[in-house]
């Protein structure tokens, strides 16, 4: 699970807060409960001391006086018993609430994480991945290939068992995706179902379109006073389980676009950092847009998924299956 020191101490300290909100709010429960019924707060008190009383017999060895406090917490587990059932009270109205009674709002079972912080976590991912909350209705199920004729849904199904396999083998197998092609076709949906596997699986994930990187680069790259917001940007970016680059094309193309491209690509390739990049450019517009260095890269180190055919989504409006 992907994550910061900072986000780690955060997810702590809610479970802290929880635990104490547990006992304050099992405490009011209490209060109200012992002024309603004053023998209620007699029995546990009493019982409370008989324990006490039963270690020390314990301890001294007097089995007879052990077995009589015994007798005595029996009889008073069945008085209190009976007196909760005659007002209509649980035995749980007297214990701690926990919204995860699993973990006892600790966080975690044993020495493992339980699965509500691994949801918290899925959570903290989810905002700092930079995705729009579309991307929770994304899945690879919704894609459906009737919209391709024979050749596009050729491309389709190759480019649907790659992003399947990205998924998979994220793992175990370092692996770069370009899908290109023609508008409307898929491809910023695909790259969004992968990120929604990955995201759920627990991986940090980083969206960006390409104009909004590009500008967001450069923002903090020529503010003074934003140098460290850069530092913290670029190392989010360097370091992310994954980056989509949605929409590449050639629009702002300039030479400090192409630098902070290639120093980015080339930064995450040498960390062997995975890359999804999604862009309308043909290979030949890519190449003759973006630097040889930028296309070279591109070609070494990445799969390339061409999408091709009609614009999907002027066909699939209304429609629950999207392409």
């Amino acid at each position: 699970m992907a994550l910061t020191n900072g986000q780690y101490d955060s997810i702590m300290r809610i479970y802290e807060e929880t635990q104490t909100n547990n006992e304050l709010e099992l405490q009011n429960r209490k209060t109200k409960l012992y002024q309603r019924l004053p023998r209620l707060k007699a029995l546990e008190e009493e019982y409370t001391s008989l324990r006490v009383e039963q270690v020390n017999a314990s301890l001294s060895e007097d089995a007879t006086l052990v077995e009589a406090l015994k007798k005595k917490q029996l009889e008073n587990r069945k008085e209190k018993a009976l007196l909760l059932a005659q007002n209509g009270i649980s035995e749980k109205d007297l214990e701690i609430s926990y919204q995860c009674p699993d973990c006892k709002d600790s966080g975690y079972i044993g020495q493992e994480k339980c699965h509500c912080f691994k949801q918290r976590i899925i959570s903290i991912l989810y905002k700092q991945s930079n995705i729009s909350e579309q991307i929770e209705q994304f899945n690879f199920d919704h894609l459906s290939r009737e919209y391709y004729d024979e050749i596009g849904r050729s491309l389709f199904d190759r480019s649907l068992e790659n992003s399947k396999k990205f998924v998979e083998n994220f793992d175990s197998n370092y692996q770069n995706l370009l899908f290109y092609g023609t508008v409307g076709t898929g491809k910023s949906y695909m790259s969004g179902c992968i990120a929604k596997a990955l995201l759920e699986r627990g991986y940090s994930v980083i969206y960006f379109s390409a104009i909004s990187l590009f500008e967001t680069l450069a923002k903090y790259t020529f503010d003074r006073p934003s140098e460290k917001d850069l530092e913290g940007i670029a190392e989010d970016l360097y370091t992310c389980d994954l980056l989509i680059i949605d929409d590449l094309g050639p629009e702002l193309i300039t030479a400090f676009t192409l630098s902070q491209f290639f120093a980015l690509l080339n930064e995450r390739i040498l960390r062997r950092k995975p890359i999804i990049i999604s862009s309308n450019l043909t290979t030949e517009e890519l190449r003759d847009h973006y630097s040889d260095r930028i296309f070279s890269r591109v070609v070494s180190n990445f799969t390339f998924c061409k999408l091709i055919g009609p614009d999907i989504r002027n066909q699939t409006k209304g429609k629950k299956h999207i392409s």
